[in-house]
């Protein structure tokens, strides 16, 4: 979706349910969260307060009904009774109206309800200027721990990942050779050769910063220091971050920058690093369509579609095998602590495949 229909469809979604919700939409709309976070969160709260109807823990008739007094005074047993829901619910889809669903996913909407009540029990104050209530029940509530340790996901997404000299062949190949998969088609050639270096640069700075691709899309001209090999982005929770830019990309940015003014008919108003050309005046380019370049793109490369997030694992990976700093890939990558990048680790498998295969040399 674009960035307007997840704004109309938030708005949407705030209408239908109580009036807290939308003090805690406008506040975290201005941090800034992504309208895209927002709408997962906003999703998550309104199943939350329907369940809270459904099941009576909650004396209200309609989500918009749910109240502050309702929240304050859930019970340990009610949260967990509704995390067993969130567990046993299952993807409801046609062809597997039961599936499980992830642990993953299940803490996802747990998050989500930690920041609610974290907004309600301490972020937020009334006219007295205390907050809305103290007392927090998600503060007793855990996170499922997941099924799947990080060696096996790690094999599950290794295959996806652009490693040793990978990640330049498949720039090289979108920059020299992807015209030719299409050069029967003159529509896709055309919209192609318009928009060949923005999209060997959107790639090139993704594999070589491991930026989120919400941080791409939300970036300016002015963010992008091609003299100090840097970019400003805003990370999760509104913070801003200089991330290092490798040196080996900018030959792949700057033709880019070069043709952007001309090219996509920008003004002093135009402000957005990544654009698409409009009708009236030139976009700032959507994560919806980076992720279809770059699926367009490795799928033509390789026959693997991906996401730009196995572009983040990419980097975060090469970084790890190159320096065995946990510490320096989390900052890298914007991450508070290690505990996400012990993935990488495991993506980084060269010396135990070596030690495994030594074992018997001897014999």
């Amino acid at each position: 979706m674009r960035q307007a229909d997840y704004v109309k469809h938030n708005e949407e979604l705030v209408a239908q349910m109580p009036d807290f919700i939308r003090d805690y939409y406008l506040t975290k709309s201005t941090v800034p969260l992504s309208a895209a976070t927002l709408y997962q969160y906003l999703n998550e709260f309104h199943r939350f307060f329907e369940w809270l109807v459904d099941t009576g823990v909650s004396s209200a008739q309609s989500p918009a009904q749910v109240s502050l007094s309702d929240l304050e005074h859930m019970k340990k047993q009610d949260m967990e009774l509704y995390k067993s829901y969130l567990l046993n619910r299952g993807k409801q889809t046609a062809k597997n109206p039961q599936g499980a669903i992830s642990h993953r996913t299940v803490n996802r909407s747990l998050n989500a309800l930690s920041a609610l009540f974290r907004f309600l029990t301490e972020e937020t104050e009334n006219q007295d200027g205390e907050p809305y209530f103290y007392r927090n029940v998600m503060k007793k509530i855990s996170l499922v721990r997941d099924s799947e340790t990080y060696a096996a996901r790690a094999n599950s997404i290794k295959s996806q990942l652009m490693l040793g000299k990978t990640d330049m062949d498949y720039l090289n190949f979108i920059q020299d050779d992807y015209a030719d998969t299409i050069k029967d088609d003159d529509r896709k050639l055309r919209y192609f050769q318009r928009d060949r270096e923005r999209d060997v640069a959107i790639n090139a700075l993704m594999l070589g910063t491991g930026i989120r691709v919400s941080e791409l899309e939300n970036a300016n001209l002015k963010d992008l220091s091609v003299k100090q090999a840097t970019v400003s982005v805003r990370r999760k929770g509104g913070k801003w971050d200089t991330v290092p830019v490798a040196s080996w990309v900018l030959p792949y940015v700057t033709p880019y920058l070069e043709i952007r003014t001309e090219r996509y008919q920008t003004t002093s108003s135009t402000t957005a690093l990544f654009l698409t050309k409009g009708k009236e005046a030139p976009r700032r380019i959507t994560t919806a369509t980076v992720e279809l370049l770059v699926s367009k793109y490795s799928y033509a490369f390789n026959h693997v579609r991906i996401t730009p997030h196995k572009l983040r694992h990419t980097l975060a990976s090469k970084l790890y095998l190159a320096t065995k700093n946990e510490h320096l890939v989390a900052t890298q990558l914007g991450q508070s602590s290690t505990t996400a990048t012990g993935l990488y680790t495991h993506i980084i498998d060269t010396k135990q495949h070596e030690a495994l295969d030594e074992l018997h040399e001897d014999e």
